[in-house]
């Protein structure tokens, strides 16, 4: 006589399986982010490069909805809580954020050890001093697409105010992703403005990045524009886009015009330039984080040889090139230069490793030296600079290079003084909003 499964049986086992499924699935997707993690802190590379998501351990429930949204995958789930498990490929994008159903994470700017200076801005990104706006890299978000809905809205705020009939209604400085958004949504609210852009083309500190660069953007919302499906795309494509918007809808931007200091004066600002004077009721304030690049502040920097950015590494071509800096704009410049024929390259940083950049670059840059191509001087630091020859500290050493150029990429300093003059809070954030 058969024995008959009890009734409940018909649904136990099915949803036994599936759990059990679910949790070797889990526990082998937890063992890959612990791997990730550990790999990490091994290699040093704990430190976001700038805005990064928190997570509150009380509040996570592990979902993994924020791992999904991640596309740089720099967080996982371990112990039931999602982690922060590859910090130097975060790029602020704020997916995550926007996905966790229960707001366990929150975007914050620096860690406990490294601090990073922020103006302070207001949701509508007014600054403390009123009618004065920052958006963009300035303010923090180098991303192209937050700095472009930044610019946008902050126009909404200023066209929100009313205005006076004997000034403009805002002066935008800086024509990169911000600047450029921005004078779109003058344009489309009919506002009266001045773009002003102190180099001869625009793209902001896209400009600058060396020839074919990669540039990783997403979906963006220009105002007249609409949504541009940009993806990753390579620097020369990027900036022919924006001369396509700036020819197709006229948009008019003083090029070669250097904003050189803003006056309060009663209703408004005046705007100073070396060729006009313009008052205006507020300012937008797109200019960039680099400000005055970063020196070395050694001997013999003043050499006509040293420069503080690649444009075309092919004016290098069988040359004796140092680039110094540990960040992706260093690593780049130097991978560039190496793919050069007869090109001899080193690349010196005073850290132990390269802690801020993405995987990408810390692969090529692993792969050129592995072939040769390029000599990697982590520990070092540039005592001296002369015609021919670059002295330097290495791990404790002292060594002599032959040189013929040296290219610095250690960023910029914040235009910290200019934004203090005008009144203007600069915060340092340890890891906080």
């Amino acid at each position: 006589m058969k024995t008959m499964l009890p009734l409940w049986t018909i649904y136990v086992i099915p949803l036994a399986a599936a759990f059990t499924a679910y949790l070797f699935t889990r526990r082998r997707r937890e063992s890959r982010a612990r791997a990730v993690l550990d790999k990490s802190i091994q290699s040093g590379l704990t430190e976001p490069a700038s805005l990064h998501p928190r997570i509150d351990p009380a509040i996570c429930v592990g979902s993994g909805a924020c791992t999904r949204a991640c596309p740089e995958h720099t967080l996982g789930i371990i112990n039931g809580k999602a982690h922060l498990v590859n910090p130097t490929v975060c790029i602020g994008h704020g997916a995550c954020a926007a996905s966790c159903p229960l707001g366990a994470i929150t975007l914050v700017f620096g860690t406990a050890k490294r601090g990073v200076d922020i103006p302070f801005v207001k949701p509508n990104f007014e600054t403390n001093v009123p009618g004065i706006y920052i958006a963009g890299e300035l303010g923090g978000m180098g991303l192209i697409r937050k700095a472009a809905e930044q610019g946008r809205q902050a126009m909404d705020g200023i066209a929100a105010s009313p205005g006076a009939a004997d000034m403009l209604d805002v002066v935008i400085v800086g024509a990169g992703p911000a600047g450029l958004s921005a004078t779109l949504a003058a344009m489309e609210k009919k506002l009266r403005f001045v773009t002003l852009e102190q180099e001869d083309s625009l793209g902001g500190t896209v400009y600058h990045y060396p020839r074919n660069k990669i540039v990783m953007t997403q979906p963006v919302v220009l105002p007249l524009a609409g949504k541009v499906p940009l993806g990753e795309i390579s620097k020369e494509s990027l900036l022919e886009f924006w001369q396509g918007l700036v020819a197709r809808f006229s948009i008019p931007i003083n090029f070669s015009e250097r904003m050189e200091k803003i006056e309060p004066v009663d209703g408004g600002y005046r705007v100073r330039t070396p060729h006009h004077e313009y008052l205006t009721r507020s300012v937008l304030l797109a200019i960039g984080r680099r400000g005055t690049p970063r020196k070395l502040g050694v001997p013999g920097e003043e050499h006509a040889k040293v420069v503080y950015r690649l444009i075309d590494p092919e004016q290098y071509r069988g040359r004796k090139v140092l680039v110094v800096g540990g960040g992706d704009s260093a690593i780049e410049a130097a991978v560039a230069l190496a793919e050069q024929a007869d090109t001899s390259v080193a690349l010196s940083y005073r850290g132990e490793s390269f802690g801020r950049v993405k995987q990408k670059n810390r692969e090529r840059v692993a792969e050129a030296e592995q072939a040769g191509r390029l000599r990697v001087m982590l520990n070092s630091q540039v005592g001296r600079i002369d015609e021919n020859w670059v002295s330097m500290d290495h791990a404790g050493e002292p060594v002599m290079l032959e040189n013929d150029y040296v290219i610095v990429c250690a960023g910029g300093v914040l235009p910290t003084p200019m934004l203090k003059e005008m009144g203007i809070r600069v915060e340092t954030k340890f890891g906080t909003e």
